[in-house]
């Protein structure tokens, strides 16, 4: 059975998400020829905004798959490579030292009966060690201040796995003239009047035009412009477990001497975190705070005492963020990607990712103009499905604090009860290693039990039980990875110098 072709595509929003998605749709359709007109109005008065500008390593597939040139992608964004997040100052300090693990990209899954988490618990190295320190080889290569290229590594290659810390403005704009030079129609414009019918689109008025499609695309934004006005009651909240719902960002020189380092730090402060991320010409910082707990310009001074840097330096730029999703993605002839469909504060720097997820998952789901409910109603679940399950990861950062300095970081403690899933899980982890089964069935799509382990153990949650195995074969398990890591170090480029390789 048949359904008519998919004519027309029109996309609301430029931006990563637009432009993602533009790129991705216009390759996925009309390779070889033009099946599918691909349309992106974009507005030139409303700015696009850059919550973060870090990136989770699975972003490099995407970029890869659409075929862009990593060296000129890297050039043109102003972007420096990214191997993990540092955390610093998320739980009480310990004899006087500020708290901090890292969490990194990779898995290490060396051959032998007991895997190396097990082996590690099984041994005393906890006494001299942080879990990152003996389990992977980023933590090594992030002390030394190296980065995942060896002189060597091909595009979107590395020794270990690696996202990017890119400007968000000028990664739209190199997406756009990549999109347009690819065939994607570009139109300038505001849409002023969303013509309905029910819960599908009729047609977008723009400039004293109308524009139909068989399938609109809304990138606009936490504005939600096009599915605000087809649904209503449509959105969840997950401001009650995520409380950060505000941000200030101020971009900042390097102080002298400084060079770009290969990893996002995230300071946790009083009433939320503060993120640092290293351009190649200038270092992002921000704020990501409880608005209920800080005006705008408290937590302006809060950064700027973090940071060192007096009121007049830098202008600072204030953001209101939606923190959930919407019940339903896809209504009719309509679908959400990017802000307009949900936002995870950006802890785990998940917005491009989910951008990725989202086209990619709408491609495998589009098969003609005339979309079945059940599609759609898969699409809707799946989505929901990935959000919680990111929802639950980010909850983790928190509800295992023992911070109690301040009401934020009391209430942060209890947060896991808005995710019954994740209390069973701690309860469970108390006494076992996290592994794959414990989270088989969830959604989860780049953050695995892998994951899990870099911060559940960086935050102290261990679990409790006898040692296991034969301490000879554990200690063969830590000499082959550190065998490892001194081979990474040498493979492995300082991280300015892979910079400097790239102009």
């Amino acid at each position: 059975m048949t359904s008519r072709p998919l004519s027309r595509i029109t996309i609301v929003g430029g931006g990563s998400a637009g432009w993602m998605t533009a790129l991705y749709l216009n390759r996925y359709y009309n390779s070889g020829a033009t099946r599918t007109k691909i349309t992106l109005i974009e507005s030139e008065d409303i700015g696009t905004i850059g919550v973060g500008e870090a990136t989770v390593h699975s972003i490099r597939f995407f970029f890869a798959a659409m075929g862009l040139d990593e060296a000129e992608l890297m050039r043109e964004t102003g972007a420096t490579f990214k191997t993990g997040i540092r955390f610093r100052n998320w739980k009480k300090p310990v004899a006087g030292q500020t708290h901090e693990y890292f969490h990194p990209f990779e898995e290490q899954r060396l051959p032998a009966m007991v895997d190396l988490t097990t082996a590690w618990f099984s041994s005393d190295r906890a006494q001299s060690e942080r879990y990152d320190q003996g389990t992977c080889l980023s933590s090594h290569l992030m002390a030394e201040g190296h980065g995942p290229k060896g002189p060597s590594s091909g595009p979107y290659q590395g020794v270990v796995p690696y996202g990017y810390h890119l400007d968000a403005v000028r990664l739209g704009r190199y997406l756009r003239r990549k999109a347009v030079e690819a065939g994607v129609e570009h139109r300038v414009g505001t849409v002023d009047r969303v013509e309905t019918q029910g819960e599908r689109i009729l047609a977008l008025h723009c400039n004293g035009q109308r524009h139909e499609a068989d399938l609109y695309i809304d990138c606009s934004g936490f504005r939600s412009l096009l599915m605000s006005q087809l649904k209503q009651d449509n959105w969840q909240s997950f401001e009650d477990a995520l409380p950060c719902n505000r941000a200030v960002a101020l971009q900042l020189p390097y102080p002298k001497g400084a060079s770009p380092r290969p990893y996002t730090q995230a300071t946790a402060l009083d009433n939320g975190w503060v993120w640092e991320i290293d351009l190649q010409e200038r270092r992002g910082n921000g704020y990501v705070y409880d608005g209920n707990r800080l005006s705008p310009e408290q937590a302006e001074a809060a950064l700027r005492a973090h940071l060192g840097v007096p009121a007049d330096m830098g202008q600072a730029l204030h953001l209101k963020m939606k923190i959930g999703c919407l019940k339903e993605f896809w209504v009719g002839n309509c679908l959400a990607i990017g802000l307009s469909g949900g936002f995870i504060e950006p802890l785990e720097s998940t917005g491009l990712h989910l951008i990725n997820l989202s086209v990619r998952l709408l491609a495998t789901h589009l098969n003609g103009a005339e979309v079945a409910q059940p599609v759609k109603d898969s699409y809707n679940r799946l989505m929901n499905g990935i959000y919680d399950d990111l929802k639950r990861f980010i909850i983790l950062h928190y509800c295992l604090s023992d911070r109690d300095d301040s009401p934020f970081w009391r209430q942060a403690a209890d947060s896991a009860k808005h995710s019954p899933r994740l209390q069973q899980d701690l309860a469970l982890w108390q006494h076992k290693v996290c592994e794959f089964m414990d989270l088989a069935g969830s959604y989860a799509t780049v953050f695995t039990d892998e994951n899990y382990r870099f911060v559940l153990y960086g935050m102290g949650h261990t679990p409790t039980f006898a040692p296991i195995g034969d301490p000879a074969q554990h200690q063969a398990l830590f000499d082959q990875l550190a065998a490892r890591v001194q081979m990474a170090l040498q493979q492995t480029l300082p991280h300015h110098q892979a910079l400097a390789a790239l102009k």
